[in-house]
């Protein structure tokens, strides 16, 4: 297992911060990326111990299952009835311990320590310091359940996914790969960006980010995808201001491939906030026709137009709606092509998003997969005929890929399934599965996405 290293001898302050983070996140059901960039951006920590809360958050996140594994079996009652805020600096405390070399035990021990005073008391103290006292002195003869009696629970604990998760993606992927998907999901989200092909072309933008002593390479799969490694933020990169790129992971890019829009037509992006894959839309059919992005969420709406702004794209107009209300009174006459990303359980996103796996239960799946069917009907009915209709999702659930397609298509006979591989770019072909989309984080070390293309024929 890979250790990373962090800087000795951090500001406590950072550790604090990130048990409130991990606080919100289970507490309230919030995103950890949007509460780190809060946190980030209101306090002014030293650049190591920027990197040390961004990496307890989401190492945290991604290891929670296997912490809780051996946390429970130190606590005197279960780690679910312990407060969220000490149950939260426990995990803090042991991920240290486990996985940074570079901080000592006794360091993360003691800031643990200190931080439990300072909320609950010398109790609280001191029940921390007998919990990692006592992990401490078992830290190399750690065990887990035994995987020949109960396979499901072992590979829970050691991968750190919830039961009811791996149980069904064994039946999906099968038991051969269970271990290299759980590990991939693991890894840490490269930070990829789609070069804005109306103002520079990949080698272009890879040249500039070079340039400046950036970490750049091109993506394998996107034709227009630049990974890089750096620890600056986004909007502190160069051409960002200019609008040479679109922060968009490399499978997410593939989508607009998919819908292949052409300049001229009228499209809908139906749920299309935060805007990548809109931005993208209008970049394929050269800015020329125009896209409906539509969306319930107006903040979401609000990130889409500024992406529009910096960009400089003028061939989008965003409205907040209900799509599954439909557009009356909004759209007057039929699209070309819809593209439908639909919301989902967003298990494909697991690596820049870890908190979704301990946030989802099996039920949000049911509700999502009928609110899915709802949606694909809806949109289909405002389609030209000959038009093409795209549907996808960044999850790996069957109920929310290809069930829901397959339910439309027995409702709906006027509407044919196409090989998506006839419609990915070339280096991205290999990518399907039955005519679908798919691409797995364990084979093609990108998110987990879906898609179908669908064209009207009666």
């Amino acid at each position: 297992m890979k250790r990373e290293r962090v800087s000795e001898a951090p500001d406590r302050g950072c550790r604090e911060l990130a048990v409130r983070i991990l606080q919100k996140v289970e507490d309230q059901k919030a995103y950890a990326n949007i509460l780190l960039d809060q946190a980030l951006r209101k306090n002014p920590l030293a650049r190591r111990d920027q990197a040390l809360l961004t990496e307890l958050v989401y190492g945290t996140l991604r290891w929670q299952g296997r912490l809780d594994w051996h946390l429970n079996r130190f606590l005197h009652l279960p780690l679910a009835r312990t407060g969220s805020y000490l149950r939260n600096l426990l995990r803090i405390s042991l991920y240290q311990i486990l996985f940074l070399t570079k901080i000592p035990d006794y360091a993360a021990v003691g800031e643990g320590v200190e931080l439990a005073k300072k909320y609950g008391g010398a109790g609280a103290g001191g029940m921390v310091n007998g919990v990692l006292r006592n992990i401490l002195r078992e830290k190399h003869r750690l065990s887990y359940p035994d995987p020949e009696k109960d396979p499901d629970l072992y590979l829970s604990a050691f991968w750190s996914h919830p039961e009811w998760l791996v149980r069904r993606w064994i039946v999906d992927f099968g038991r051969d790969d269970i271990e290299e998907l759980l590990s991939a999901n693991n890894q840490e989200s490269p930070l990829v960006l789609r070069a804005q092909r109306l103002k520079i072309d990949r080698e272009g933008l890879l040249q500039r980010l070079r340039a400046m002593a950036i970490d750049a390479s091109p993506t394998r799969w996107s034709p227009q995808g630049v990974q890089i490694k750096s620890a600056s933020a986004i909007y502190r990169l160069p051409g960002f201001e200019e609008g040479l790129f679109q922060i968009q992971g490399e499978a997410s890019q593939l989508v607009g491939f998919l819908v292949d829009p052409k300049p001229g037509e009228r499209i809908l992006d139906a749920c299309a906030a935060p805007g990548g894959k809109t931005t993208h839309l209008v970049e394929l059919m050269q800015d020329k026709g125009q896209v409906m992005a539509t969306d319930l969420s107006m903040r979401g709406l609000e990130k889409l137009k500024e992406s529009m702004r910096r960009l400089n794209l003028r061939s989008i107009r965003a409205l907040q709606v209900d799509m599954t209300r439909g557009l009356d009174g909004v759209a007057d006459e039929p699209f070309d092509r819809i593209l439908l990303d639909a919301p989902c359980s967003g298990l494909g996103t697991l690596r820049s998003h870890p908190e979704a796996k301990w946030q989802r239960t099996e039920s949000d799946i049911r509700r999502l997969a009928r609110l899915q069917k709802e949606l694909i009907q809806q949109v289909a009915s405002y389609l030209k005929p000959g038009g093409i209709l795209v549907y996808s999702t960044c999850t790996l659930t069957p109920e929310e890929n290809e069930g829901v397609v397959e339910d439309f298509l027995k409702r709906e006979k006027g509407f044919l399934l196409e090989d998506a591989g006839d419609y990915l770019p070339s280096s991205a072909s290999a990518l399907t599965h039955k005519k679908y989309y798919l691409a797995l984080p364990h084979k093609h070390g990108t998110d987990g996405f879906f898609g179908a293309r669908l064209r009207k024929v009666g």
